[in-house]
């Protein structure tokens, strides 16, 4: 028994965080992981991301920030970069010389995008035509409802945000697939090869023609009359507009036990969101709490509102600017 007492002192066991703790701190993490869910619901393309933390920040106070102003420590300031990423900045007591506290997260996340002229017909069927962005599954997309999420441009310059499918009222969009019994020849090949990526995520957007007896795809058409009446848009507005889709499906407890969360866009948003609360409930830091919120991580980092450009370097040097502080970043 004694041999046994001094064995348990030198193993270790892990232990599982959720039961670890008072009953309020429990509470206070089913109230966080709520929150949580509420931003996946809300934020699924990074420009609505984005004007989520915007909206959070000012309520905390936070302000645009200016270039060539002088901030103190208090100060609260948010740079939005292009609407698709974000940095906001908790001014510390420390001078910048002694560093930052940075936590960064990407809020894009994979997902199928419209080619620049998607609508088609084919079959006295209206499709958009796609590609993917960043590693997907394709054998995942078929039979489950889209949402489509975007912006449009139109010709006038107004823009036009839109997130169509996710209420109860709204229609869905939907990549078809075989039917078992037809899907020999498919279900015979390689996972990677079941779906195609030229033609096999096609997205179903209609299949009502309209009445003229002349018209040139009747339904494709019946589908630029919908767009045009409920947002404005003409064929040509699909040039210039990023519209992509995702799942249309609500975040949900996992298990009886309600341990776990469901949701499309986990990655990276797991780690944006509580950076976002941490930053934004700093209270007087004292080296300056910086949150970067950024896009085009699952491409590369690439493009002017990715990691792999200045943005960072350029509104930290700022910062830094009135002091003359050298910043050095690795």
């Amino acid at each position: 028994m004694a041999e046994n007492k001094k064995t348990e002192k030198l193993t270790y066991s892990s232990v599982n965080a959720a039961k670890v703790g008072s009953a309020g701190k429990e509470a206070a993490t089913v109230t966080f992981a709520e929150g949580y869910k509420a931003f996946l619901d809300e934020c699924k393309i990074e420009r609505e991301a984005v004007r989520y933390a915007i909206r959070a920040a000012e309520k905390k106070g936070y302000k645009p920030f200016q270039y060539g102003k002088k901030y103190k420590a208090g100060d609260k300031v948010y740079l939005d970069n292009r609407g698709k990423s974000v940095i906001l900045a908790n001014i510390g007591t420390a001078s910048f010389e002694e560093g930052f506290g940075i936590v960064a997260a990407h809020i894009d996340s994979p997902r199928i995008d419209l080619k620049p002229n998607p609508l088609c017909e084919k079959d006295e069927i209206a499709y958009f035509k796609t590609h993917y962005y960043g590693g997907i599954k394709k054998y995942q997309w078929p039979t489950i409802p889209l949402a489509l999420h975007g912006r449009v441009v139109l010709a006038n310059g107004e823009t036009v945000d839109l997130a169509l499918g996710e209420k109860e009222e709204d229609p869905i969009f939907y990549i078809t697939d075989l039917l078992p019994h037809l899907a020999q020849e498919q279900m015979a090949k390689k996972a990677g090869e079941f779906i195609s990526a030229e033609n096999g995520l096609n997205v179903l957007v209609g299949a009502t023609p309209t009445k003229g007896k002349d018209d040139k795809d009747p339904v494709k058409l019946f589908v630029l009359k919908y767009l045009h009446e409920n947002f404005g848009m003409v064929e040509e507005d699909f040039l210039s507009a990023e519209l992509t889709l995702v799942p249309a499906m609500k975040a949900r407890d996992v298990g009886f036990d309600r341990a776990l969360i469901a949701s499309y866009g986990h990655d990276d948003r797991v780690c944006a969101y509580p950076g976002l609360m941490a930053v934004l409930d700093a209270k007087k830091p004292k080296y300056t709490a910086v949150c970067v919120l950024t896009d085009k991580e699952e491409i590369g980092s690439t493009g002017n509102t990715g990691l792999n450009t200045n943005y960072l370097y350029d509104f930290l040097s700022e910062l830094c600017g009135e002091k003359n502080v050298r910043l050095a970043m690795r």
